[in-house]
């Protein structure tokens, strides 16, 4: 089974729950207003269904998994529970060509409603970067964690809300500072604290982890370990990136270790010509191994 990891869709009740809200985020018909970013004007193809399916079968795949969009800041939210509730039930009953992440809110943590989704079919869980950047933030998830690793479920890691851009910055910025930033952050985090605190996590770090894996030189430069053993179970995702630099993490981590994310509707599916084997690995076998732990090492 051909499966991308990382993909956004709104389902309707979302919809209709983010346009109940008069304070960020929210949309206005399709006009949506961030605490961070100018509004914004969704194009309603990018969370239609039957498009959406459509390009899963232009892609080739058989599957795409959905994920909140955490740059939102739903999930810091005191008062997340009713665009949580909206977002479960609308991905949860999409068609058997999704599947879907659950999300959690964090203001407090809920383990118990993170049980109810992955009962419900969610095949783990997203968090933001922003939240696992220190001990202070694995403490504080460390509820939400257990839960994964007592269930042998995966956690998906992704940028999470971010300051205002500069006055003037381009419509990229959030995308290559911010995002980065923040995955490169988690990436090193979870290597200084979230590994030892939680030795069984399968974990999936977005974009590439903000291509932290490429700091290894730097890292025993530094003080840090010269060689340090892979970890078969932290993978990177695709997303937004191309052959050149997915080539260069593959050279550090191993084939083994990344998955096609493409973040669909924000950027697409390349083709890394990297050879059929890489494909069947990126898209089928790592896949397979992030969601359901088959074949470890």
């Amino acid at each position: 089974m051909r499966i991308d990891v990382h993909q956004h869709l709104w389902p309707q009740p979302l919809i209709e729950a983010l346009r109940a809200r008069t304070t960020p985020p929210r949309l206005d018909g399709w006009t949506l207003h961030t605490a961070s970013a100018p509004p914004f004007d969704v194009d309603p193809a990018d969370h239609d269904v039957a498009a959406r399916i459509a390009l899963i079968d232009a892609d080739g795949l058989d599957r795409a998994l959905i994920s909140l969009s955490s740059p939102l800041g739903i999930e810091w939210l005191p008062d997340a529970g009713d665009l949580l509730d909206a977002y479960h039930e609308g991905v949860t009953a999409l068609p058997g060509r999704f599947g879907a992440w659950a999300a959690a809110g964090l203001l407090p943590v809920d383990p118990g409603a993170l049980e109810r989704a992955l009962d419900a079919g969610c095949v783990g869980l997203q968090l933001p970067a922003n939240a696992l950047l220190d001990p202070a933030g694995y403490a504080h998830c460390a509820p939400l964690l257990d839960v994964l690793e007592r269930r042998s479920a995966p956690l998906l890691v992704h940028p999470g809300p971010h300051p205002a851009p500069p006055d003037g910055a381009p419509g990229w910025w959030p995308a290559l500072s911010p995002y980065v930033h923040q995955m490169h952050d988690a990436w090193h985090a979870f290597l200084a604290f979230g590994r030892a605190a939680h030795p069984t996590l399968r974990v999936c770090f977005a974009l590439l982890a903000g291509l932290g894996p490429l700091h290894g030189e730097r890292l025993a430069a530094r003080g840090g370990p010269a060689r340090r053993p892979v970890d078969m179970d932290a993978f990177v995702d695709t997303s937004s990136y191309g052959p050149r630099a997915v080539d260069a993490i593959t050279r550090v981590l191993g084939v083994d270790l990344v998955v096609l994310g493409s973040d669909r509707p924000y950027a697409t599916v390349p083709d890394f010509g990297l050879g059929d084997a890489f494909d069947h690995a990126l898209a089928v076998s790592n896949p397979a191994r992030l969601l359901y732990g088959k074949g470890k090492k």
